[in-house]
Formats: structure tokens, sequence, C-alpha cells
């Protein structure tokens, strides 16, 4: 089993696994239409979010393989509240990718957490697990979180016209990536 050194820490946020105890700041952030837009889930009852918690302190809180994923609690430092929480999916088979993902509390946009939250998770891919790609996907109305994909050293490889119905409506998905050895450049230079 692969051990990702958690909690992680960043200059003013932990990264943790998920605890019951997260089910109100969960709520708050999965019940908004707003936070859901982009998503392919629609804002959820407390029920939907308490099976959601759920799944993800049993079957999102350790990477044995390939298919496993992680999902973690963003939190705040200086409040210990969570504001939102990042994924980790190292894809099955032989290709050594990873993706990842982050939802934040629209309270919390606009001041650098979504990419802050994240970047600690690209040496985990590419120094931990030895990935040799890591990407992000998203809605390809969602320019913001393009731009945090794009801080993060990533560039645009992608952009799907109309590949998904989600909603009722068809959506662009675009993708962005990074090579472990542009990643590895990257780092030399900072």
């Amino acid at each position: 089993m692969f051990d990702p050194g958690l909690p992680i820490e960043t200059e003013r946020l932990q990264l943790r696994l998920c605890v019951p105890e997260d089910i109100d700041a969960l709520y708050d952030i999965r019940s908004r239409p707003d936070v859901n837009r982009y998503l392919y889930t629609a804002a959820m009852t407390r029920e939907e979010v308490q099976a959601k918690l759920d799944e993800r302190i049993s079957k999102y809180s350790k990477l044995v393989e390939p298919g496993d994923s992680l999902v973690l609690a963003i939190v705040r430092k200086d409040t210990g509240r969570m504001i939102g929480d990042v994924s980790f999916n190292w894809l099955p088979g032989e290709h050594q990718q990873v993706e990842i993902g982050y939802v934040l509390h629209p309270d919390h946009h606009g001041q650098g957490f979504a990419s802050e939250a994240a970047r600690p998770l690209l040496p985990l891919a590419f120094e931990g697990l030895k990935a040799h790609r890591v990407t992000g996907r998203l809605d390809g109305r969602n320019t913001a979180s393009a731009r945090v994909l794009a801080k993060l050293g990533m560039r645009q490889e992608a952009h799907f016209r109309e590949n998904e119905f989600v909603k009722g409506e068809w959506t662009d998905e675009i993708v962005y990536a990074i090579l472990a050895s542009e990643w590895s450049a990257n780092r030399v230079g900072r």
C-alpha cells in the first residue's frame, strides 16, 4: 500500500482523510446548486451527502493499486473548517496516469485555495506513484477551474465539443495534463 503521508500541510491548508464530523461542512458545499453547476451531480439532500461521505470514508481513503482513489478534505488551518475537497484518482491499467479534481465552497473561491490544495497532488503522483501523466478534466464553461490547472503548470490538451449530455444539455469537456518530464523540468527552475 502506498502511504501518501497524510495529512498534507500547505501554507494555509491541511489535506486530510474525510471523517464523520465533516457532514455539516460537506452538506453546506454539496447542497448548493452553484457548486454542482459544472459537476455531474445536482444539489444533494443531507441523506445523499451522508451516503457520499460514508463512501469516501470506506472506499476512497487508501491507495493500494491502480484503480484506487483518495478524496481528501481541504481544511483551512486558521479556522479548522473544511472548505472543500480534492480527489486523486490512480487510474487503472499500465499507463501510469493520475486524474486530479477539486471542489470548493464558493465563499473560498478566488483566494488561491484550489491551486494550493491541488499543488501537493503532483509530487504525490510523480514522486510517490511514479506516474507518467496527470490530468484534470472540466466542463468547458468552467474557466476558473481551467485557470487553476494552468497555475499548476498543466497545459490544455483537448477540447471535446458537446461530447457529454449532462443535466439535459450537451456540454464541452476540456482536458488539461502534465507529463512527469514537464513537471520535473519546471521544478528544477523554481
